[in-house]
C-alpha cells in the first residue's frame, strides 16, 4: 500500500555536508516514508563530512552515499517545513510553510568526538519534529 507522505521537510545549511545531512538521515530513518525528506545548501561542499558519516554510522544510519546539493527555490516551494541549521542561510519565504532555525554547532573540521553531541542534539529535535508532524 502506497500512501502520500504526511509532510515534506527541507533541511538547509551552507555546505549541506554535516548538520543537514545528519538531520535528513535521522528523519528518513525514524519516520520512514511517512515524511518526504530533502536537504540542500547555498554553497554545497564536494562531499559529506566524514566525521558526520562516522557519527551516524555509530547509531546505525548510513549517510555515506549522500551528496551535498544546491538549495533551489523549487525545493523550498515543495516543502511543508524548511529547517535551517543555525548557519545564517537565507531561504526564499513562501506563505504556508513552517520555518524553523535550529541553532547547532558546525561539525566542519571537527573530529567524531565533537560531532557526537551535535548528532544527539539533532536526534532530539528530529524526534520532536516527528511528533509534531504526526499530531497535525
Amino acid at each position: 500500500m502506497t500512501s502520500t507522505p504526511a509532510a515534506s521537510v527541507l533541511f538547509v545549511c551552507v555546505h549541506n555536508a554535516g548538520r543537514s545531512q545528519m538531520a535528513a538521515g535521522f528523519l528518513s530513518h525514524l519516520a520512514g516514508d511517512r515524511v518526504e525528506v530533502r536537504s540542500a545548501g547555498s554553497l554545497p561542499a564536494e562531499h559529506v563530512n566524514p566525521a558526520a558519516v562516522e557519527a551516524m554510522r555509530e547509531v546505525g544510519i548510513d549517510i555515506s552515499a549522500q551528496r551535498p546539493k544546491v538549495l533551489t527555490t523549487e525545493a523550498v516551494q515543495s516543502s511543508d517545513y524548511v529547517i535551517t541549521m543555525g548557519c545564517g542561510d537565507v531561504c526564499p519565504v513562501f506563505p504556508g510553510k513552517k520555518y524553523l532555525d535550529w541553532q547547532l554547532d558546525d561539525p566542519a573540521g571537527q573530529g567524531v568526538e565533537a560531532v557526537r553531541p551535535i548528532r544527539e542534539a539533532i536526534r532530539e529535535r528530529i524526534e520532536t519534529l516527528i511528533a509534531e508532524i504526526d499530531a497535525s
